[in-house]
């Protein structure tokens, strides 16, 4: 069977550029689509500063594409990179996208994002016209790019490689949906023939991931069980109603990871390789973050990490009204985030009153992070929704145990040992409640110090394919039933 001519369009990629989890499957996904025989092209603005931080080559086309907006020509010089054997073809403005951040300062946004974002969508549009063959597939994500399919469909029926391919658009997270005042259509030239309560109108505003959800002929979202929460009024953001009348096209398929870059065999991040069936290299990776956090070097005590934004999505509260619980009965705590500003004051307060035992770095770093993943005994994952995640991913690839609230991809990765003994690979609680939360975190401790049972778990761990193969597959076929319609 032929393969597939696919192209990506996306406002983030590893590792050209990144601010969260979509960037991870926009760079690893079209690997593994690769491997299954089709040509892959990513699209992407270029973000001069972020591209020249992350030592990425570019080299420019003798192509440049001219787009009106907003009043005024723009002239689009085409780079093109390769990365990793990935293509990537990103797209030159510096007036809208040579900026310090992708989306806007910190705690903010750009005012003229969905000027850089509709035109990154015109100029995606032209550039995937060029790639070659006729394009079987384009795939968006986020509502960055929730107006592609829409001006495919109504300006860009013209342009004969990419006429009849048929559109996918991934929801990330839902609760992020580029909602823009309404004088923007005219200014930008948007079909204003959809600005409709069934179209991308939204409280009188443009909301451009109902673009996406009305215009793609696929929707997609990062797990099965978050296909099925952003039904529900709990879950929706308002949209609940409208992606309904879409549901005979929404499906979830869950994320996996890069296994190569992930690997607690080949990490040089981490003190010592470990793996299924060898798992010393784990204990010393435990003493040296010990070590690190000036705790004590005990292999009998219960060392609970966490790695997250340190925002009400992911239930910090939760761990916040249960750390000097956790504390008193002896427990350590690594928590590496950043967020929410009262939040790192509590996490500062704690870690500078309890110094033996509770730890915390402010922001992200990358080495630190790995040594998280692979010295914790237990990772603490207690979101109020969760889309995917990849941190529990990430934990169980390096034997890290995850105690995970049962929502959305969580639920979906994360095997409970109350449902399944032998095939566990974690602890799962219901309610977001402290209460919940501390009984499940109490279960995974009374699980840690019954060593045969904790080494189930934890070989469980380590064998579980987070890899993208599977979910690849899912997508291969999601993309061939589309043509065959």
């Amino acid at each position: 069977m032929a393969g597939l001519n696919i192209v990506f369009i996306a406002s983030e990629a590893t590792p050209l550029a990144k601010t969260g989890g979509l960037a991870d499957v926009t760079g690893s996904l079209p690997h593994a689509l690769k491997k299954l025989k089709h040509q892959v092209t990513v699209i992407l603005p270029f973000y001069r500063h972020h591209l020249a931080k992350a030592g990425i080559k570019t080299r420019a086309t003798d192509r440049i594409i001219e787009i009106w907006a907003d009043g005024v020509r723009r002239h689009c010089p085409l780079h093109s990179a390769k990365v990793n054997g990935l293509d990537f073809i990103l797209i030159e403005q510096d007036e809208l996208y040579a900026r310090d951040e992708l989306y806007g300062p910190p705690g903010g946004a750009y005012e003229d994002n969905l000027l850089r974002f509709f035109f990154f969508n015109r100029v995606a549009l032209e550039a995937a016209d060029g790639v070659g063959r006729k394009v079987d597939i384009i795939h968006c994500h986020d509502w960055q790019t929730g107006m592609v399919s829409l001006l495919l469909k109504t300006q860009y029926q013209h342009h004969p490689n990419i006429a009849r391919a048929k559109t996918v658009y991934t929801i990330h997270n839902l609760a992020y949906q580029g909602i823009f005042p309404a004088d923007w259509i005219h200014r930008l030239g948007i079909p204003s023939h959809h600005f409709h309560p069934a179209g991308f109108e939204f409280h009188g505003q443009i909301n451009c991931m109902k673009a996406g959800i009305e215009s793609a002929d696929s929707i997609t979202t990062v797990s099965p069980t978050y296909a099925e929460e952003i039904l529900t009024a709990e879950y929706g953001c308002e949209l609940e109603g409208f992606l309904q009348a879409h549901a005979f096209k929404l499906s979830g398929i869950v994320n996996g990871l890069n296994i190569d870059e992930w690997n607690p065999a080949t990490d040089s991040f981490i003190e010592a390789g470990y793996g299924p069936g060898k798992v010393t290299g784990k204990k010393k990776c435990k003493e040296v973050l010990q070590k690190h956090c000036g705790f004590e070097i005990s292999a009998n005590t219960p060392l609970l990490t966490l790695i997250s934004r340190l925002a009400e999505q992911k239930g910090i509260d939760l761990l916040l009204a249960n750390a000097k619980k956790w504390i008193g009965r002896g427990y350590q705590l690594a928590i590496l985030g950043s967020g929410d500003s009262q939040n790192e004051r509590i996490l500062q307060d704690l870690a500078a009153r309890y110094p033996k035992q509770m730890y915390f770095f402010r922001g992200f770093n990358e080495a630190l992070a790995r040594q998280i993943y692979a010295g914790g005994d237990i990772f603490l994952m207690p979101s109020r929704f969760e889309p995917c995640g990849l941190g529990q991913l990430m934990a169980m690839r390096y034997g890290t145990i995850p105690v995970v609230r049962a929502t959305g991809g969580l639920r979906d990765t994360v095997t409970d040992y109350n449902a399944s003994k032998s095939k566990a690979t974690g602890i799962h609680f219901s309610e977001a409640t402290p209460k919940a939360f501390d009984v499940a975190v109490e279960q995974a401790v009374a699980l840690f110090h019954t060593p045969r049972t904790w080494s189930r778990i934890r070989s469980n761990a380590l064998k579980r394919d987070s890899s993208w193969d599977t979910s690849a597959q899912t997508y291969e076929q999601l993309y061939r039933a589309l043509i065959k319609k």
